[in-house]
């Protein structure tokens, strides 16, 4: 009597191990091509993260500067002193505001969020005083950049306080090599004092530009060149 001979039959155990073989590697496959993709994206976000916070950096160190100008206004025009003794020592001051004439209330010039430095970990802005070698070669940047002698002030005050903060006006245009003046101040940024602009304790290089400057540590935010 003839018997037929049936096809052996893979166990279902061995058919499961082998289809759980191809799902890892179908698996890690797709975690290979994920993780290729999180690392050709990665810059391309960290650039962006950088590039938001330079612009709120930009867009708070302007207020600074707003605020520093009406500061030294009032203290002009109320308290009749100039130079100096107009300029606010801490950025307290400016959060603070500046009193209404015939009343109690002040009035605000910078918003408290506006006093902090959003680049540097400490979030604390790096005050730029009166006559420092940086003021002056910022001054010869934004010179460069512009192409001709730096943005002039509209209002009396501004233009009186940059013939005090920067004495000797840049006429000819920097070749990119840091001043060495000898008459400038050497008043570090940590000293107290009388201030006429911030800069970011960040020394990182920079995304965006600042009057054509690329580091954070180099953009100063102050009134004395702004129209």
């Amino acid at each position: 009597m003839n018997r037929s001979i049936e096809p052996l039959s893979v166990p279902a155990a061995t058919r499961r191990r082998s289809e759980g073989g191809y799902s890892l590697v179908a698996l890690l496959a797709v975690m290979t091509v994920l993780a290729l993709f999180a690392m050709a994206v990665a810059p391309s976000l960290q650039q962006q993260s950088q590039r938001d916070k330079e612009k709120e950096a930009i867009y708070r160190g302007e207020q600074v500067a707003e605020a520093i100008r009406e500061y030294y206004r009032y203290r002009a025009a109320v308290n009749n002193v100039r130079g100096d003794q107009a300029l606010p020592t801490s950025m307290d001051q400016l959060v603070q505001g500046v009193p209404i004439p015939g009343g109690s209330k002040t009035r605000q010039i910078l918003r408290a969020s506006a006093a902090r430095d959003p680049l540097s970990l400490e979030g604390e802005w790096r005050l730029i005083h009166p006559r420092s070698n940086e003021l002056i070669d910022f001054q010869q940047a934004v010179m460069t950049y512009v192409g001709s002698v730096a943005p002039q002030p509209r209002d009396r005050q501004m233009i009186e306080l940059q013939q005090v903060a920067v004495p000797q006006m840049v006429t000819v245009l920097n070749t990119g090599t840091p001043s060495q003046n000898s008459s400038s101040s050497s008043i570090s940024d940590d000293s107290s004092g009388p201030f006429v602009g911030v800069a970011s304790r960040s020394k990182r290089s920079s995304v965006l530009t600042f009057y054509g400057i690329e580091n954070h540590d180099q953009w100063i935010f102050t009134p004395l060149f702004r129209n």
